[in-house]
């Protein structure tokens, strides 16, 4: 249903201020190495410190996107989300002022549960809207263009205006979501369709795809969040890194373009296998840094993947009901692999050198690669058992 002063429900316009709003919440993942790399260079954190403080905005995210699960059928939304934005702008802004590692981790982790509240809302709602792997695409699309931006201008910034460049970057993008908060439909409950999967919740086919998302992100978000300082320890300049990162995150948007064009043309699995299996060998690659070419295409490449494939398996989380709580758990699962992953590097990097942290996130990958076919292949076989039907 909509109203004269909000955008058509099921529409293009509709689909990017979700994926804005999903995004507001977390979009200091995007630049989390420009965070990274300028609180060890701006404020002098060690890089355990600085890794940490990833860790804890992130864990915060996941607590607050578990505590969505049990709110998001409470009420109206769109209040709830305006006051998570106005709260995300506030510790945006102290964290300007924070100078001391323990203070910046209490406070980025405040930071991250409101974060967290917001995408666990935002992704309840997207799983009301139809196509929903079509939405999760567009979101990708808004994280990996506007985060390549991100990761190519702001670390050379950081040096020069400190982290305040960082954190106010952040509330530029909350105050845009905020005014488009107020375009979106009510998305009401009751007002969308029945889920694909039908019935009860499949507790093992959603608790595989849950697993597959954390080892996922946190595989990829343990190497990325430190993908700076791997590159300078290989011998590449920053001058180097910041533009390929960009360009990786950038190549993000063809992988959130095919989730678009593809939805489930294809089913789940094959697109699934290939492309997780893609980022994987990416990941290897990255054991020869040392080479410009070798560390500039397994970005690029692990850049259009990550998209592909995060929006694939967060969208076969939303499929098991339509009220958006397993939408929601699927940004817990989500939040505490992005978390996990730097905790884990800060703890292999404390005793290990880069190579060990390479072949750790492989080993994720594997698993993720392997686990992730049971969900796929039971919704591809329940789409087809529909189609048959209806044929």
């Amino acid at each position: 249903m909509k109203s004269a002063t909000t955008v058509e429900p099921e529409g293009m316009i509709a689909r990017i201020m979700l994926a804005f709003l999903a995004t507001a919440g977390l979009f200091y993942v995007n630049i989390m190495p420009a965070i990274v790399s300028g609180l060890i260079d701006s404020l002098g954190f060690s890089r355990a410190d600085a890794g940490l403080v990833a860790s804890f905005n992130i864990y915060g995210a996941a607590i607050g996107a578990l505590g969505a699960v049990f709110i998001i059928s409470r009420g109206n939304w769109k209040p709830l989300a305006m006051a998570l934005l106005f709260g995300l702008m506030a510790f945006d802004g102290i964290s300007m002022w924070v100078t001391d590692p323990l203070t910046m981790k209490l406070v980025r982790g405040f930071h991250g549960i409101l974060g967290g509240t917001l995408v666990g809302v935002a992704f309840a709602v997207i799983a009301r809207v139809s196509l929903v792997h079509k939405t999760f695409g567009y979101l990708l699309f808004v994280q990996f263009g506007l985060g390549g931006l991100g990761v190519m201008f702001l670390p050379p910034l950081a040096p020069v205006y400190g982290t305040s460049a960082l954190f106010l970057s952040l509330i530029a993008f909350s105050a845009v979501s905020l005014i488009m908060l107020f375009l979106l439909p009510a998305y009401r409950v009751e007002d969308v369709p029945k889920p694909t999967i039908g019935g009860e919740v499949r507790w093992r086919p959603l608790c595989a795809a849950l697993l597959s998302v954390f080892l996922f992100q946190a595989a990829n978000m343990g190497l990325y969040a430190y993908i700076i300082d791997l590159g300078k320890s290989y011998g590449l300049t920053l001058e180097f890194i910041s533009p390929t990162l960009g360009i990786s995150a950038w190549a993000g948007l063809v992988g959130a373009w095919l989730v678009i064009v593809f939805s489930t043309r294809f089913g789940r699995t094959y697109p699934l296998f290939i492309a997780t299996t893609l980022t994987l060998l990416a990941t290897i690659a990255l054991h020869y840094s040392a080479s410009q070419s070798v560390f500039w295409a397994a970005n690029v490449l692990v850049g259009i993947t990550w998209a592909f494939c995060i929006a694939y398996l967060l969208g076969i989380c939303a499929e098991f009901d339509k009220e958006g709580k397993m939408a929601a758990l699927g940004g817990f699962a989500s939040k505490t692999g992005l978390a996990s992953g730097p905790l884990a590097s800060a703890l292999v990097l404390s005793s290990g050198e880069y190579t060990v942290l390479i072949n750790v996130a492989a080993i994720a990958l594997a698993g993720c690669l392997f686990i992730c076919l049971y969900p796929t292949r039971l919704l591809d076989k329940l789409d087809k058992t529909v189609q048959d039907g209806v044929s």
